[in-house]
């Protein structure tokens, strides 16, 4: 299997009134998060089948669709290493994991972080040291930013509290908005499963959480706490 017959596969799907639309979803103009990035026009389902034709290719030719300037090919590249990562033992699970890191600046974008990192660092985390979150969050780098806090989602599933109020607690003055949605996503899934803990959380950071993070940390508080902290 080579990339450039995952490449065929997407283009032969594409749709170009769809990914004009895509384009300006995902703020590709000058200055948008996403400047420059290019879109076929297909949707996410459209990648998995081709992800699930193509689940194994090389990890090399994976790396390949990475460093294209499409959108899909990056995204399905990615796909693909979910899909071989639920079936690896432990050495193809730290090569996927080692690689994924190797070239995260080329998930440069909200969507592919989310699809990705909880499996693909939080998972492979789950029995390991976790510094590494740490540092991708000490990192100038929006996405890598963004990834260490979303990465977190696999130890909350987990019922594990502590390594998401670490990241967050490094990013809660972060000005860029979709660090702020994702410290505000997490924080909430925390609640989700515990309110107390968030509840001690938002007590420890009352002035500091920016209003977009804490309105959506605090969603599925009932309304009379959502209320207070709001006028706090």
């Amino acid at each position: 299997m080579l990339a450039a017959s995952v490449e065929k596969a997407l283009h032969d799907l594409a749709d170009p009134k769809r990914a004009v639309l895509l384009a300006r979803f995902f703020k590709t103009g000058p200055g948008g998060y996403g400047a420059g990035d290019q879109f076929l026009g297909l949707t996410l389902p459209q990648q998995r089948q081709v992800a699930r034709q193509f689940r194994e290719l090389p990890l090399a030719e994976v790396e390949k669709l990475l460093a294209s300037p499409w959108h899909e090919h990056r995204q399905t590249g990615l796909i693909i290493w979910t899909l071989q990562f639920a079936k690896a033992g432990p050495s193809g699970r730290q090569a996927i994991h080692e690689a994924y890191l190797r070239h995260r600046h080329r998930v440069n974008s909200w969507n592919l972080v989310d699809i990705t990192c909880p499996l693909l660092v939080g998972t492979y985390l789950l029995d390991k040291d976790r510094a590494v979150l740490l540092e991708l969050a000490a990192e100038p780098h929006l996405w890598s930013q963004r990834m260490s806090l979303v990465s977190t989602l696999a130890f909350i599933r987990k019922g594990q509290f502590q390594d998401t109020f670490a990241v967050a607690e490094l990013l809660l003055s972060h000005p860029h908005d979709l660090i702020q949605t994702a410290t505000g996503w997490m924080l909430r899934e925390v609640g989700n499963r515990n309110e107390e803990a968030l509840e001690e959380f938002l007590a420890d950071h009352h002035g500091q959480l920016p209003r977009t993070a804490l309105r959506y940390a605090i969603e599925q508080l009932p309304p009379a706490r959502r209320q207070w902290h709001m006028r706090k």
